[in-house]
């Protein structure tokens, strides 16, 4: 009768749980795409003392109800009472909470936990929702090239296998492309697998591409609640448009000299650009395939001028170009070694042809000179190379002549003093003269010496005199010779000539003493004519005051 009787309140406690049940507020499980899904009956805590069972069960699409499982309180194992899908996917947890093993998107229902004991029941509803995060972006059906100006589909941006469905940004240079309905077109598109409900989204982008997007990169971002985003590979398109301009380039760009090779190179800035041109070359039009360049092997003065370039299919599409070809010719008059008398008139002459007023340079023996020489009286000291450098355009000329100025010897100066150690006289014969002259003297000496420098030359002689002796100095070239004497007395003789003789300061003293000698005689002269005119007045006047008075007789 027991039994019995506990067997009847089961059976009454799972019948009120079906019709009387307490439902509690729903819960919300997020899951992963074929992960196992855990739905917990009330947080862990549905085991009441007199707990009888514990029963899983879903609610349909269509609203109906679909039973899971039922775990009784005493035993260990749960009764699966399933014969859907979830047949083989469901168990239950010691904590009764219900594991759906390989979620998918059908698993996106409401499941119930339903706690009956012998003082209550409770149901326990938990929405379930699976999330599956989509596969990596990706950029399909690429434009070749965009169009200045004009809307071209630039790409599709797609994303398959999500859940809940993402959301495509398109992106240029690291910024988002907004629709605007004129520049910028995105559609976007989604479709779901007729199989797993995942979803699958494109976005097609309609572009009006400027001239500046030339280097700009574009990409596409996938935005989804399951995070981070995620961004193609930054994609960059040829842009093309029409040639607006043509310039010419001349290379090289520094200045140009006769010889030089010249490149004339025509840019258009249309893309892709023309391969194709026309040369303008002196009156001629020299058409280049291929290529944009044109070559002037050579070049001469006679090539200075203007050049053109152009499109075949329009010649008023031109730029043009100006070349001065450098040119120097230099001619120096006189030249080469040139042979002129002392005192002549040489006249320096530069005869020049330059296509732009040069840089000048004169220099004589290396060093420079402040201007063009010219020469109204020519000097020895004139003699020497000179050289005049011409520059101009990177052209460098010189012309240079070797001045050399002949004249017959003359002796300036014949000197004489003692030597170092006082025991010889040293003479000094200095002379002009070009070639270089020889000397001769007309005694014999113990040490000769000569130097010559711009026609100077310099001659000593170094003598023991014994005697009297007049000693003469020669010189002489090719042109002619000169002489000069000098008295040379023995080093005893003049020295007692010089004691007889008072020095200089002597000489001085005395010339001091005679003029003051002359002034103090003036002086006292002076003073003894004043005194006698003095007394020569006084005496007048006394004879005047002693002589009778006319009124007297």
């Amino acid at each position: 009768m027991g039994m019995m009787h506990l067997a009847v309140r089961v059976l009454a406690a799972f019948f009120a749980a079906e019709m009387f049940a307490q439902a509690s507020d729903t819960k919300k499980v997020i899951s992963q795409y074929g992960e196992n899904i855990t739905v917990p009956c009330n947080g862990g805590d549905n085991k009441p003392a007199d707990l009888i069972f514990t029963k899983w069960k879903y609610t349909r699409s269509d609203g109906t109800s679909g039973d899971l499982l039922v775990k009784q309180a005493q035993k260990d194992e749960a009764k699966i009472s399933a014969t859907d899908s979830y047949k083989d996917r469901v168990n239950i947890t010691s904590d009764s909470s219900l594991v759906i093993t390989r979620a998918t998107l059908s698993d996106q229902i409401t499941f119930t936990c339903m706690v009956v004991s012998f003082s209550n029941l409770n149901e326990y509803p938990v929405e379930v929702e699976v999330r599956k995060r989509p596969s990596a972006p990706e950029i399909k059906n690429k434009a070749s090239q965009l169009e200045n100006g004009k809307p071209t589909p630039l790409g599709e941006c797609v994303s398959t296998d999500a859940n809940p469905p993402v959301e495509i940004i398109w992106l240029k240079n690291n910024q988002t492309l907004v629709d605007n309905g004129n520049t910028v077109v995105i559609t976007t598109t989604e479709t779901k697998d007729s199989v797993t409900g995942l979803s699958s989204s494109k976005s097609r982008l309609l572009y009006a591409a400027g001239k500046e997007d030339m280097t700009s990169k574009f990409a596409c971002l996938v935005r989804h609640v399951t995070g981070p985003d995620q961004v193609t590979a930054p994609v960059a398109f040829s842009i093309y448009y029409p040639t607006e301009k043509v310039s010419l380039q001349v290379m090289p760009a520094g200045p140009v000299k006769e010889g030089d090779n010249v490149t004339l190179k025509c840019q258009a800035d249309g893309n892709p650009p023309p391969t194709n041109f026309n040369f303008h070359i002196k009156g001629k039009k020299v058409t280049v395939t291929g290529s944009n360049v044109h070559v002037l092997s050579g070049v001469t003065r006679d090539d200075s001028g203007e050049y053109k370039c152009s499109l075949p299919n329009n010649d008023k599409m031109e730029a043009t170009a100006m070349i001065t070809v450098n040119y120097l010719d230099l001619s120096v008059s006189p030249s080469g070694r040139v042979l002129k008398k002392l005192g002549e008139l040489l006249e320096v002459k530069v005869d020049k042809n330059v296509s732009s007023e040069p840089t000048v340079i004169w220099t004589k023996e290396g060093t420079r000179l402040e201007k063009q020489p010219n020469f109204t009286i020519l000097t020895y000291s004139h003699a020497g190379v000179y050289t005049c450098e011409m520059s101009v355009g990177g052209i460098k000329r010189s012309s240079s002549f070797q001045l050399i100025v002949e004249g017959a010897p003359k002796i300036n100066s014949l000197t004489k003093k003692r030597s170092t150690d006082g025991k010889n006289k040293v003479l000094t014969c200095e002379a002009e003269g070009s070639p270089q002259p020889d000397v001769q003297w007309s005694v014999n000496g113990t040490d000769s010496k000569s130097t010559y420098n711009n026609g100077k030359a310099i001659f000593t002689l170094t003598v023991e005199p014994r005697l009297n002796q007049t000693v003469a100095c020669h010189v002489v070239n090719s042109l002619g010779s000169d002489s000069r004497t000098i008295s040379v007395l023995p080093l005893i003789d003049e020295t007692q000539a010089k004691q007889d003789q008072p020095d200089d300061d002597d000489k001085a003293k005395l010339i001091v003493g005679i003029v003051v000698g002359l002034i103090v005689v003036a002086i006292l002269v002076g003073i003894i004519y004043w005194l006698y005119m003095k007394r020569r007045q006084g005496t007048v006047g006394l004879i005047f005051k002693t002589m009778p008075s006319n009124s007297a007789k």
